[in-house]
């Protein structure tokens, strides 16, 4: 029998390049098909999972700006793209025989629906898995900033992100072979010692509301309900 999971609700954060595996870009169905099993089995276990997925495997408008272009501009067609991220993820899980519902920051009707919190929570109640596109549905802010916000409307238990390294690291491990992996942190010690695991104000919203951070690798198999259960490697953000 499955350990008992940790919590009761949560909010997965996934960055658009966690889709596209090993491709310079777009979706590899193989890679998407991995990670909603893995919610699947999550939401077997009796935990309601909230999904928030960037759009950086497709579009990213920092990079707009950066070589000159209208941030406002870049940033929306950044929305658009963690839409159709969404998309893949709900109808990968829909595979899987879970229903899910894709919920927009930005009004997109033929394709899913809008985000208010009134109707995300008859979804949850409903025993679906939510998908949240769109990030804030603002400009300027990132798909991390969504995700905090998203779990503070929820009132989620724990926001996990899964990352390309299994937790926080004193350095870019993939730079710095002397890197040491933290345990535990605070949020104030994640903004003190700017450690680059999300945005400053997704941690301070995180922090605001009382919302643990757990971060993890997305690319080792099973670690998603490892994490939920208690297992695995990864880095605990709390006070």
């Amino acid at each position: 029998m499955a350990d008992k999971p940790l919590y009761r609700r949560v909010l997965l954060k996934l960055s658009g390049e966690a889709l596209m595996g090993d491709r310079g870009f777009g979706i590899d169905p193989k890679v998407v098909e991995r990670l909603a099993s893995e919610i699947v089995q999550a939401h077997q276990l009796g935990v309601q999972v909230g999904v928030v997925v960037g759009g950086g495997n497709i579009f990213r408008g920092v990079k707009v700006a950066a070589e000159g272009g209208d941030r406002t501009t870049g940033d929306y067609l950044g929305m658009l793209a963690t839409v159709m991220n969404a998309l893949a993820v709900r109808s990968a899980i829909d595979r899987l025989g879970v229903s899910a519902v894709v919920l927009s920051a930005i009004a997109i009707p033929a394709l899913c629906e809008t985000f208010t919190q009134r109707e995300a929570l008859k979804h949850f109640a409903e025993n679906k898995v939510l998908v949240f596109a769109g990030g804030t549905g603002n400009p300027f802010f990132t798909t991390d900033s969504g995700a905090a916000l998203r779990a503070a409307e929820m009132n989620c238990d724990a926001l996990l992100k899964g990352t390309q390294v299994d937790g926080v690291y004193t350095a870019d491990p993939k730079k710095d072979p002397t890197a040491t992996r933290y345990e535990r942190l605070t949020h104030q010690e994640v903004l003190a010692k700017n450690l680059q695991v999300m945005d400053a104000a997704a941690i301070a919203l995180a922090r605001d509301n009382r919302i643990p951070v757990i971060v993890f690798s997305v690319h080792e198999s099973g670690s998603f309900v490892d994490v939920l259960t208690g297992h695995g490697r990864s880095t605990v953000i709390t006070d």
